[in-house]
């Protein structure tokens, strides 16, 4: 782990190769899992401001759940996260004609209809962070659905941590993130 302020950072955010490849995974990762996107607790009051604006890209099945169980639900661990689609794709999810499956709160920023993107555990994945006591692990989450955004990250030989530039920005800010790269730089040539 590598420490850069208060986050610890996993050497295979640093070593992995990953680019999303939405053409071979169809947005699995919108599909797939336990229970819902996690939510940071300042997202939750985003979310209730938004949503009106974000309801008219959403599907039918999504908006029931939504207005059903709200615009997050707390689960097993008491997290907050988004809410599924009969336990399956998260509610804020829709599909192109090709069953790729998107983010309809990245559809209606793109709009220009709100200026959230999406969770920052949306936009960072596959890195994963971990609340510790005095720091913040920010770890590479291996997933076998990402497969293929390995293998197009080793073909384009992308590391994460670049891939994923403009959220870690988003999260951590700009200073970290340059100290981040330094930290790769040192720890390339020490290997």
């Amino acid at each position: 782990m590598i420490e850069i302020k208060d986050t610890l950072v996993s050497e295979e955010v640093l070593e992995k190769r990953f680019v999303c490849d939405l053409a071979a995974c169809k947005g699995e990762c919108c599909v797939q899992g336990d229970a819902g996107a996690p939510l940071e607790e300042n997202e939750l009051s985003i979310l209730d401001d938004i949503y009106e604006d974000v309801k008219p890209f959403l599907r039918p099945e999504g908006i029931e759940v939504i207005e059903k169980e709200g615009k997050y639900v707390f689960d097993w661990d008491g997290e907050a996260v988004t809410p599924l689609i009969n336990n399956r794709e998260c509610a804020y999810t829709t599909f192109d004609d090709d069953g790729t499956a998107k983010c309809g709160i990245e559809a209606a920023h793109r709009a220009g209809k709100i200026d959230f993107i999406k969770p920052i555990s949306c936009h960072l994945y596959p890195i994963r962070l971990v609340k510790l006591s005095a720091f913040t692990a920010v770890n590479f989450n291996y997933w076998k659905i990402c497969k293929p955004a390995c293998a197009c990250g080793e073909e384009l030989n992308v590391p994460t941590y670049k891939f994923l530039a403009t959220p870690l920005k988003r999260k951590f800010g700009e200073e970290w993130y340059e100290m981040l790269c330094e930290a790769a730089k040192l720890f390339s040539k020490g290997k």
